[in-house]
């Protein structure tokens, strides 16, 4: 059962980060030949996943991921969702998060994050909420918050985002949108995506958020 406090942490998240593989995807890899026999790597993401992330959205909660590697279906499956941010090539991912509390002006209080490795626990130490998918290493689960009973790639997302939405007063609209059948679509904002690479020491950044986009909550967003 989730606790009081867990909830009045969910209340005051704005933007829900999380890692890739292991969170949106259920950790396996796959690599087959593409164009001129070149190795391709291919993922699987879950479309529950989807629509609890564009749900977000709509209630103007921002969504992004950082994650240790890089892959072009990862930042394809970002676009689809809507995600205002995806940085990729990031094993050290306080820099990531740091750098977007410095863009948007918000505060650690106001960020969750899912994360099922090491590597994430120094993110989900300073999180405002910090979530794992049931198949998370044990030592990851112990500094969560939240530990969905999803695994990562099979709802795990979708399980934390109906978790802020039903917390933060939400879910009642939610509903209305099934009763309906109108499920509004936000228009595609931009997305800023950074890539970085260790081994040639460069970050690459593409599709920046306006500023103005980061100063005021854009209209379509709900308040």
């Amino acid at each position: 059962m989730v606790s009081r406090k867990t909830i009045a942490k969910a209340k005051k998240i704005k933007i829900l980060l999380m890692d890739v593989d292991g969170v949106l995807t259920d950790g396996k890899m796959y690599f087959l030949p593409g164009h001129k026999g070149k190795i391709v790597e291919f993922k699987a993401f879950h479309s529950l996943d989807g629509i609890g992330l564009r749900l977000l959205n709509q209630f103007g909660v921002r969504t992004g991921v950082i994650t240790g590697r890089q892959s072009p279906g990862t930042e394809e499956r970002a676009r689809q969702l809507g995600m205002d941010y995806a940085y990729q090539g990031f094993l050290s991912k306080l820099a990531p998060m740091t750098e977007i509390l410095h863009e948007t002006g918000l505060k650690e209080e106001n960020v969750a994050y899912i994360g099922d490795d090491l590597t994430d626990i120094p993110v989900l130490k300073k999180a405002g909420l910090a979530c794992a998918p049931k198949n998370a290493l044990e030592e990851v689960k112990k500094v969560c918050d939240l530990v969905t009973s999803k695994e990562g790639g099979s709802g795990a997302a979708r399980e934390v985002c109906d978790f802020i939405l039903k917390s933060q007063g939400h879910w009642k609209t939610v509903m209305s949108y099934v009763e309906t059948a109108h499920w509004p679509s936000p228009p595609k904002m931009p997305m800023k995506v950074v890539l970085y690479s260790k081994k040639f020491q460069f970050k690459k950044e593409t599709g920046s958020v306006p500023a103005r986009c980061l100063k005021k909550e854009m209209q379509w967003r709900k308040k």
